[in-house]
């Protein structure tokens, strides 16, 4: 009795190659709007608070809606940037349209002072030294 012979292996062929019209197979980039229709935008740093006043509307769009529900508590304008995986200044246009819409609001950042006023520092060392 004789052992079975092998056949050779050949690689399967190769899909054809998409043609230029049809694209290259890969997922096209976004395109980001940079400004609204009137080419203004909200004066917006990156550490001013965004609050929304309430819910969004069913009319809004999945970006508004989203911003929305995120800032239910304040965010910074870059914690949003983050969040939504946009650039600053995508966000910038899209807070503009919902500071005109009066959607949310923008507060500025609350700064603290690097010191702590010193007679308040006394007031405290001298009621606990009379404990």
């Amino acid at each position: 009795m004789t052992a079975p012979r092998r056949q050779r292996r050949h690689p399967a062929p190769q899909p054809p190659s998409p043609s230029a019209e049809e694209g290259d197979g890969k997922i096209p980039e976004r395109l980001y709007v940079v400004a609204g229709p009137a080419g203004d935008r909200a004066d917006l740093d990156l550490v001013t608070l965004i609050v929304a006043n309430g819910r969004p509307s069913p009319s809004a769009t999945p970006e508004q809606t989203t911003v929305m529900r995120l800032c239910a508590a304040p965010l910074s304008v870059a914690e949003l940037s983050a969040y939504l995986s946009l650039p600053y200044s995508s966000v910038t246009v899209l807070l503009t349209e919902l500071l005109v819409a009066e959607l949310v609001q923008a507060r500025a950042p609350i700064v603290r002072r690097a010191l702590p006023d010193r007679n308040l520092l006394e007031a405290v060392m001298h009621g606990l030294q009379r404990l």
